[in-house]
């Protein structure tokens, strides 16, 4: 067990600075805001029309507004920072809280390329600052539950199939979003959005990856944006998970099936709504759809309970590291039309980290 520098619980709240003022960074602010032991001291974004909105809508007065988030970070008290920034920024903004001795909740992915992501693995194993990734599905009752199915017991998966469906076709026909800027996005729908599946796969079923096979369509010349992709991924037990993604289709469906030699847990989800899931037995009943939701963590709970208490967060740079590894292997093999050994194309993966 890592041993994590606590706050003083005598002192006052952990005190979080926010940057990053979109939808996504507004809502973690509202999560902070209902923490009891925690204060949403400062919030940063490079836009002031986000900064006004957000900054009435959080109460945070107009001195603790910043348009640049390294002048945050020098001058406002803080404990730690939240980062809801767009891709490509995570790794400098990470770096730069650490630096200053901050704990860090950041919004997934960790790097948009595995040089930087193996640096902030590093950071992570020399520090005593908590880093916290935003992969939610690991503050799920279902996931934390399948998950133990096979940490606790004796059975192992042997066959995964998941599915994530989204619409993001305006965003290629006019590619004037951010997650069209090749700086800020680093990837397309899969680095984006799939990589919540590939993640909740290696989460919970704890197996260890060894090869990824990818078909990947891509948007761009470049192929940089993939707009859908059908993946394997084989893992050391001779488990095999199928993986499909895709971002040009009209709603929102997720489901990962996860079957052993005893049934199989089925996770399932609708637009944005909690995701739900249910067992299945050897002889096909099924089980446990009834299963409580209401009062689960949050993100900005669970880090707050994490710093607070010098626990292991339940998102960890490790969890985020292995899922960047296993999408960005599934890149390479869609544009080179060939199977990867992780092994062979990593030196990295002889070290255990994708244990």
């Amino acid at each position: 067990m890592r041993d994590y520098d606590m706050v003083d619980s005598s002192a006052a709240d952990l005190r979080v600075g926010l940057v990053g003022l979109g939808s996504l960074g507004v809502r973690l602010g509202r999560q902070f805001e209902a923490v009891p032991d925690a204060e949403l001291a400062a919030i940063a974004d490079v836009s002031e029309a986000n900064l006004a909105d957000a900054g009435s809508e959080l109460e945070v007065a107009s001195s603790n507004q910043y348009l640049d988030y390294e002048t945050m970070l020098d001058e406002a008290d803080l404990d730690a920072a939240a980062i809801a920034t767009p891709n490509g920024l995570h790794y400098d903004q990470t770096v730069a809280a650490l630096e200053r001795d901050l704990h860090v909740l950041c919004e997934k992915p960790l790097a948009t390329n595995l040089e930087d992501a193996r640096d902030l693995y590093r950071r992570d194993r020399e520090t005593d600052r908590v880093m916290m990734l935003g992969y939610q599905r690991h503050l799920n009752p279902a996931f934390i539950n399948a998950r133990q199915r096979w940490a606790e017991g004796d059975a192992e998966p042997t066959f995964i199939t998941g599915e994530i469906t989204h619409d993001w076709r305006s965003y290629y026909e006019n590619m004037d979003d951010w997650r069209m800027d090749p700086e800020l996005s680093g990837g397309g729908h899969l680095l984006n959005v799939g990589s919540h599946v590939i993640d909740a796969i290696l989460w919970v079923t704890g197996l260890t990856p060894t090869h990824v096979n990818a078909n990947v369509e891509f948007h761009d010349d470049e192929q940089l944006f993939d707009k859908q992709s059908s993946i394997t991924i084989e893992f050391d037990n001779g488990a095999i998970a199928n993986f499909s993604d895709t971002g040009i289709v009209a709603c929102t469906r997720e489901h990962i099936h996860i079957w052993d030699d005893d049934g199989a847990v089925y996770l399932e989800g609708r637009e944005w709504d909690e995701r739900t899931g249910y067992t299945i037995d050897a002889e096909g009943t099924e089980h446990d759809r009834h299963l409580d939701y209401h009062g689960r963590e949050t993100k900005a709970e669970a880090f707050a309970e994490s710093v607070l208490e010098g626990t292991e967060p339940p998102i960890s740079v490790r969890d985020a590291f292995r899922t960047l590894v296993v999408t960005m292997a599934a890149y390479e093999s869609g544009r080179a039309d060939e199977r990867i050994d992780l092994a062979e194309r990593y030196s990295f993966v002889g070290d255990g980290l994708l244990d």
